[in-house]
């Protein structure tokens, strides 16, 4: 018998976002390739040495990324779309970051071709940008398409595993498989299936697993979370080739990686397959240990997914020790590991000095899940009485948080019980609805808005800095946010902007200025994860029943549509989005916590139409995010997440406008479920994604208003006039123009206003044109 610790994944940023901080200022050009990359290795060397000193046997190499590891594969793999190669070398920084967010030229424009990519390579479009499973992390989209060859371009976990090596650490290389790469990936080629390039991907994976045997890794780990998918027969007949293919090749032995989801029908399959070790999630499906130790044939190596990689609660180490003795004693050797990468889990507990006593004794990041894994493998190898103190340290920690005043308030759980099927339906049809609306708001076809948030520029963070570390004031700080947000009035009256927003400049996030400002919730100084490339958040702690003592926007909205006549929209973030980006409680269903969050944002609702707003918008971008990976799932998260949309909507009148937005998520497959939320107006992301969105609307008559975004916020790029208004054209061919609305694709608040001003006035003059044009 046999129990080894290993690491799936390290978080890249830096305890201190030391990544993020060289790839802002390698952007702007105050570092050059040379500093940014010895940033990154210091990281790396960083990381293995803290994953070594917390007793991890098996440390990760090539989880490592300086945007992505998705688009990291497709470089590695030459699958470089033809406009980008142009720039530079195929494995050159100029062509990797341009893939991931696109390029800007001196006047902003380039000719394009239709709306896709730019021809000469000056003006290039990013790729698209979709969410990881059903997580907030984002992966940029790989394109493929017919007659598409593939080469070793990047020897990126070879390096790394050499580096590592180097340092006195040898590591198991982490490398994305091909299915799952081949499966996220898109072509722009009607009716081609990116699986049927698997041929020609092949013999790159095996060149790639020679040259790292070559260099000394007995074992590499390739991550195959698509099996936790619904498949059909052709994807798995694929799997059976490929890793037939490669577990026969001269290379390092595999540990297959299976994550975020239970193996279910697929789970003979993996059985099946002859590489040397399976990793399976038994965070997401416990049920999965006892079919192993069953089924698994003996001389492959389970690893097994016992601490949750993917939220901040201490895991129950007594609990886990009874249910992995079975393990141990049946099978030769097993791994105990993260049930997934740790990417998606804050570095340190120890960096967070201002959180309630209490509370940190029941949380592990990142660092504390290794110590807890170290813990576990040495109470399986030596015994319990070898841990007994740890053991009953942690007893403690679970039992405190089960029976604590923290976690319970009554007076919320019964407004909760008495949710009915009434208190989420609204006031008349939207064919009702809408013509008091428009009667009200007199806005003209195409009408134009923003998304909410408008740049956070340094002058607006150093004052929150200031604010917070006592230097600057209330009054001098309330000053300074009402002079922005009447200046964001005064510009957007300026261009022509049809509904205004005030800039949500007193926001530090869309998440967590709301749960600053609702019970239940905890915050922390540095528990950064990345969302995608530079872009950090810090999600709330989740850990309470959930209300809202006094009004969280009104006071600003108000302030706001004093400036102006125009409508100005209430801003708030809706109930599954505060839920999903959140670390949330697992101590009861989430469905019992969305309802709870949609009854205080209900009462936001309703104070800021008793205050006068005319239209409110409820941002629900992570809707998407949270369906189920298997479909059987779908019908039971949908009624839930979307009975709390309706719940926060349902108690205005007919004359008020309710908006919602989403982005960066797939929606074709769950239009109708959209459809059913009741919004008067929805926007979404579609510019990125060239309109892909569209093609639902091919079988699906969308009810009310809608917004396709014509502006991809997440590029330095300032797209032409034209080519907006050539996105409107074909929108409205697939939508009635008058249900359209014209907007970004998502918040303004990490754009620069140099990018912002010009790509709005064009969004504004592009609104224009259309509706000179006839319909």
């Amino acid at each position: 018998m046999s129990v080894t610790t290993a690491n799936l994944g390290f978080p890249r940023i830096g305890p201190r976002r030391e990544l993020k901080k060289a790839l802002e200022a390698f952007w702007a050009g105050q570092i050059e390739e040379d500093a940014l990359r010895e940033t990154a290795r210091s990281l790396r060397a960083a990381n293995w040495e803290r994953q070594s000193a917390a007793g991890i046997a098996v440390i990760p190499s090539n989880d490592f990324s300086l945007y992505d590891q998705v688009l990291d594969t497709s470089v590695m793999l030459g699958a470089i779309p033809e406009v980008y190669r142009a720039l530079g070398a195929p494995n050159s920084l100029d062509v990797y970051f341009a893939m991931a967010r696109g390029t800007r030229s001196e006047n902003g424009s380039a000719d394009t071709d239709g709306c896709c990519h730019a021809n000469d390579g000056a003006d290039a479009p990013a790729q698209e940008m979709t969410k990881w499973f059903d997580t907030n992390y984002h992966y940029m989209v790989p394109e493929v398409g017919p007659g598409q060859t593939f080469s070793l371009c990047a020897d990126k976990p070879l390096g790394e595993f050499e580096e590592a090596l180097a340092l006195g650490h040898r590591t198991r290389p982490v490398v994305l498989g091909p299915i799952t790469w081949l499966l996220l990936a898109k072509s722009h080629t009607p009716g081609f299936a990116p699986l049927s390039l698997l041929p020609a991907i092949l013999p790159v994976y095996r060149e790639l697993l020679g040259k790292l045997r070559a260099a000394g890794a007995g074992w590499v780990q390739i991550d195959e979370p698509a099996l936790v998918l619904d498949l059909d027969d052709t994807t798995r007949e694929a799997f059976r080739v490929v890793y037939g293919d490669l577990a026969g090749a001269a290379g390092p032995q595999i540990m297959l990686a299976t994550y975020f989801g239970g193996l279910e029908d697929n789970f003979d399959l993996a059985l099946s397959l002859p590489v040397a070790g399976l990793h399976l999630d038994l965070v997401r499906a416990p049920d999965q240990l006892e079919r192993a130790l069953v089924q698994a044939r003996d001389d492959l190596v389970l690893s097994l997914g016992i601490v949750d990689g993917r939220n901040v609660w201490k895991a129950d180490l007594g609990t886990l020790l009874d249910r992995l003795a079975p393990a141990v004693k049946a099978r030769r050797e097993i791994q105990i590991a993260p049930s997934c990468s740790l990417l998606h889990s804050p570095i340190d507990l120890a960096l967070e000095t201002d959180l309630d006593p209490q509370l940190v004794d029941w949380l592990a990041f990142g660092v504390q899940k290794l110590e807890e894994l170290a813990l576990l493998g040495l109470g399986l190898e030596r015994g319990r009485y070898v841990i007994a103190d740890e053991l009953s340290a942690n007893a403690d920690a679970i039992t405190s948080r089960r029976g604590s005043p923290l976690t319970n308030d009554r007076a919320v759980r019964a407004r909760a019980a008495g949710i009915t099927a009434e208190s989420a339906r609204r006031d008349g049809h939207f064919a009702q609805r809408s013509e008091r609306q428009r009667e009200r708001l007199g806005l003209p076809p195409f009408p134009t808005t923003t998304i909410g948030s408008f740049p956070q520029t340094d002058a607006v963070r150093k004052a929150r800095a200031d604010h917070r570390k006592g230097t600057l004031d209330d009054a001098g700080y309330d000053a300074f946010l009402r002079e922005e947000t009447e200046r964001a009035i005064r510009w957007q009256e300026e261009i022509g902007l049809d509904v205004l927003v005030h800039g949500e400049f007193e926001r530090n996030d869309m998440v967590q200025y709301f749960g600053e400002r609702l019970s239940g919730f905890a915050f922390t100084r540095a528990a950064w994860v990345q969302s995608y490339g530079s872009r950090c958040v810090r999600p709330p702690i989740l850990y309470g029943d959930v209300s809202r003592p006094r009004p969280m926007t009104v006071d600003w909205w108000r302030h706001a549509q004093g400036l102006t006549e125009r409508p100005v929209k209430g801003m708030l973030t809706g109930p599954v989005t505060i839920l999903q980006w959140s670390f949330v409680r697992d101590d009861q269903p989430r469905a019992d916590t969305c309802r709870q969050i949609a009854l205080a944002i209900r009462d936001e609702v309703n104070d800021l139409e008793a205050a006068g707003a005319r239209i409110i918008q409820i941002d629900e971008a992570a809707l998407r995010e949270g369906l189920p990976l298997r479909r059987a799932g779908w019908g039971e998260y949908l009624d839930w997440a979307v009975e709390s949309f309706r719940l926060t909507a349902s108690g205005v009148a007919p004359e008020t406008q309710i908006h919602t937005h989403m982005c960066y998520s797939e929606f074709n497959d769950i239009i109708a479920a959209i459809g059913a939320m009741d919004a008067d107006v929805i926007s979404i992301e579609t510019a990125r994604s060239k309109m892909e969105l569209l093609d639902a609307f091919a079988t699906y008559r969308y009810p009310a208003e809608i917004g396709p975004g014509v502006y991809d916020i997440h590029s330095p790029r300032i797209p032409p006039e034209e080519e907006m208004a050539d996105l409107l054209r074909k929108a409205s061919a697939a939508i009635d123009p008058g249900q359209l609305w014209v907007n970004p694709d998502c918040g303004l608040k990490t754009r620069k206003w140099d990018d912002v001003r010009p790509a709005l006035v064009n969004m504004v003059a592009a609104a224009r044109a259309i509706r000179a044009e006839p319909f």
